[in-house]
């Protein structure tokens, strides 16, 4: 935002001036930081071209990993896992490619520096198996091991959380066939032990109706947000679930519409989620299981909505995802707010290359540094950003 300062006469002119000599001189730093928030100059390009389909950023470490593919002329699929330098946007290394019917993507990097890839096995049109590969640490630049969660040959995973610097996360998975409900379980991935799963029967929570969820790693409890696509969007519905003793309590929420992304302050018990259709974010206690709305600054239709949210334990602040921006004449856009809801400022001038398509946007932090990394300006790229 620019404002216009009326000109400052005799000594409070030269007032003005000293103050600013001083804030430059104490903290130049901070002063640059400011100035610089906003899209970086690093991209990364996929190796081979094709769409990127997932990645995430090592909070530990100085690496990221992504996967892509593309189809080929001969009908075939070049999927390829590769890792990336955060500093740099440089691939690092090509860490598998195959030219076959399987897909992979990536499910995020959790605990310390452990990187988690799905590997789909395909025969004719449909996966046969999946499998869950490690990258344990990520600058390994290779696969060293597999996740085992006891799932079903139907099940699949929905969501994993992207937890970092703590043992656990939690997954949010489905019964593809049979009564389609969801269920949720923790999971300590580097060592490769689970939770027991803990079905949501509520019928909000199916696949079908997009449910969203974020791990309380203070608590060792799950927090699902969703809605029906019934016509006028009625407010989401939450569920509590405890991953240890598996105690599922629900709550009405606030807002209308899908909920499109949704993060979890673990250390004081504070959730925030965005809505479709009134385009706001909100804002939950979950110990009294009471919430408010908070409309994004300047957002006047639904296509200028929230989208994934993501949560900077560091500095406590909430990032999100805005594909259609209400902050800028044009583009993509990523709103900060604190915990206790108070718009903090928009990060401006980005272009979210899936807005429209079946792969949703994702913002990864690095809190240490004050940096991201988040999808466009096309499919094949992810950007930098400082905040």
């Amino acid at each position: 935002m620019n404002y216009r300062v009326a000109p400052l006469q005799g000594s409070s002119r030269w007032i003005l001036i000293v103050t600013l000599f001083c804030f430059s001189w104490l903290a130049p730093g901070a002063a640059a930081q400011t100035a610089a928030a906003g899209p970086g100059t690093v991209t990364v390009h996929s190796q081979f071209g094709g769409q990127i389909f997932g990645f995430d950023i090592d909070q530990n470490g100085s690496e990221g990993v992504l996967t892509e593919a593309q189809t080929l002329s001969t009908g075939h699929s070049l999927n390829a896992v590769e890792t990336f330098d955060q500093t740099t946007g440089k691939i690092i290394k090509v860490v598998s490619k195959t030219e076959t019917l399987d897909e992979d993507v990536t499910l995020g990097v959790v605990n310390k520096s452990v990187a988690l890839v799905e590997h789909d096995h395909v025969k004719g049109i449909y996966v046969s198996r999946r499998t869950y590969r490690t990258l344990s640490p990520l600058a390994s630049n290779q696969f060293t091991g597999t996740w085992t969660p006891p799932l079903a040959k139907i099940d699949i995973i929905l969501q994993v959380s992207r937890n970092q610097g703590v043992p656990g996360v939690g997954v949010l998975a489905f019964e593809n066939g049979g009564n389609n409900n969801s269920f949720v379980f923790s999971s300590d991935v580097a060592k490769n032990t689970h939770g027991p799963f803990i079905t949501l029967t509520n019928p909000v929570f199916q696949s079908g109706d997009s449910p969203v969820m974020a791990y309380d790693s203070v608590k060792n409890r799950a927090v699902v947000g969703a809605s029906t696509g019934a016509v006028g969007g009625p407010p989401p519905s939450f569920a509590i679930v405890d991953l240890t003793t598996g105690k599922v309590v629900e709550f009405g929420g606030v807002g209308a519409g899908f909920v499109n992304g949704i993060a979890v302050d673990s250390n004081d018990g504070i959730a925030c989620a965005t809505t479709e259709l009134d385009f706001n974010v909100e804002f939950y206690n979950l110990a009294h299981q009471t919430g408010f709305a908070v409309q994004i600054p300047g957002a006047t239709n639904q296509l200028q909505s929230g989208a994934d949210v993501a949560y900077d334990p560091v500095h406590k602040l909430f990032f999100v995802a805005q594909s259609v921006s209400s902050s800028a004449p044009s583009g993509s856009s990523i709103q900060i707010f604190n915990t206790k809801g108070r718009f903090i400022k928009s990060l401006n001038g980005f272009n979210f290359s899936n807005a429209f398509t079946v792969v949703p946007v994702h913002i990864a932090l690095n809190p240490k540094n004050r940096s991201g990394y988040v999808d466009g300006p096309d499919a094949t790229q992810i950007q930098s950003f400082t905040y």
